[in-house]
């Protein structure tokens, strides 16, 4: 089910305007594969836009107002970080800092996108004017940054990793109640998602089960489920980006790397451009008849054969190209006469055969 995503994007050069009404918001999802580095987060949009996506998308975490020090790692990555907190904390910047990677986003031609984790994020988000929301799997059932969120109209994107189908229920409810737009991305909260456990039917469901516009949040580290998602009709697929898969980071064994993700914007096109255009088979096979006759294959005479001979199975034979009798029509020439002599592997036509 398609969605118009017109209102989402910025102003930018006429060929990505053209390539995004195709249809599919491809989004490169950073997370903190920067590390903290500003310098780093800068060059990851410049990377995302040269890639042909049309959104980047970050994650803005304020350490002291999403997580205690009593947060336990996951995995433990980092060697330099004593917990988890100091990590998030790491992985903040100002609010200045993120205005700017705003900016830079829009003056390359990206939407910029960055999903909160407190309702602290959600305010700073709001100010730099951001078009819309990204919704993390974790904090779909937050009130605390749901409903600020909600508060602000602003269309949503929410991943649907961690919820039930009851968890789901709830949510779209308080979306409907609110009147705001938004998208269900299937997602996999596991870091590689393997084949397995993609769940592009799950896709199909939340289409099904809330007629909503739908798409895919991929961790597998390829860009194949998201291809795989768009054919079946996807409005959007966000995949985890890496300048190298010998990146540090805790994001890097579910990421693409940026030629990976050009190829998979080049594939979500040819995708969309057959999706719209449905193919008749009869004028299909009707505008290739003069390969079929190329290709196709024609009855010929197994062996020379004099005029007035009743043809059998065995003096018939087909051969390249098809332009005689054709070779399916076989059984209605057995018993035939010929009305002239023919050659071993002449072709036959119509007026070779007597009434």
């Amino acid at each position: 089910m398609a969605v118009c995503l017109d209102a989402w994007y910025p102003a930018r050069p006429m060929e990505r305007a053209e390539a995004q009404d195709a249809g599919c918001l491809v989004i490169g999802e950073v997370a903190q594969a920067h590390d903290g580095s500003l310098g780093f987060a800068h060059a990851f949009i410049d990377a995302v836009a040269a890639a042909g996506a049309g959104a980047v998308k970050f994650q803005t975490h304020i350490a002291a107002a999403e997580s205690t020090p009593a947060e336990p790692w996951r995995v433990k990555f980092s060697p330099q970080d004593d917990s988890r907190f100091a990590y998030w904390r790491r992985m903040e910047f100002t609010a200045d800092q993120w205005a700017g990677l705003a900016r830079h986003a829009e003056a390359a031609g990206l939407l910029f996108l960055s999903s909160p984790f407190s309702g602290e994020a959600v305010a700073l988000l709001d100010r730099l004017g951001m078009k819309m929301w990204k919704l993390a799997s974790g904090e779909l059932d937050n009130p605390f940054v749901v409903d600020p969120i909600l508060a602000t109209g602003k269309p949503i994107l929410a991943s649907t990793g961690m919820s039930s189908w009851a968890d789901l229920d709830a949510s779209v409810e308080r979306f409907r109640r609110s009147r705001v737009a938004f998208t269900l991305l299937q997602c996999t909260s596991e870091y590689p998602c393997p084949p397995e456990r993609v769940g592009l039917n799950i896709m199909q469901e939340l289409g099904t089960r809330y007629g909503a516009p739908v798409g895919l949040s991929d961790h597998s580290g390829t860009p194949f489920p998201s291809l795989a998602a768009v054919a079946l009709g996807a409005s959007v697929v966000e995949v985890h980006v890496t300048f190298s898969r010998a990146a540090f980071g805790p994001d890097v064994p579910a990421s693409i790397t940026f030629p990976e993700l050009q190829e998979l914007v080049r594939g979500v096109r040819f995708l969309e451009q057959a999706r719209r255009a449905p193919v008749d088979k009869d004028a299909a096979a009707e505008r290739l008849a003069p390969t079929r006759r190329i290709f196709g294959k024609s009855l010929v005479a197994a062996r020379d054969l004099e005029a007035g001979t009743s043809l059998t199975r065995s003096d018939l034979d087909a051969r390249k190209p098809g332009i005689g009798l054709a070779a399916s029509v076989v059984d209605t020439v057995i018993g035939r006469r010929l009305t002239r002599a023919v050659r071993a592997g002449e072709h036959l036509v119509p007026e070779d055969l007597a009434p």
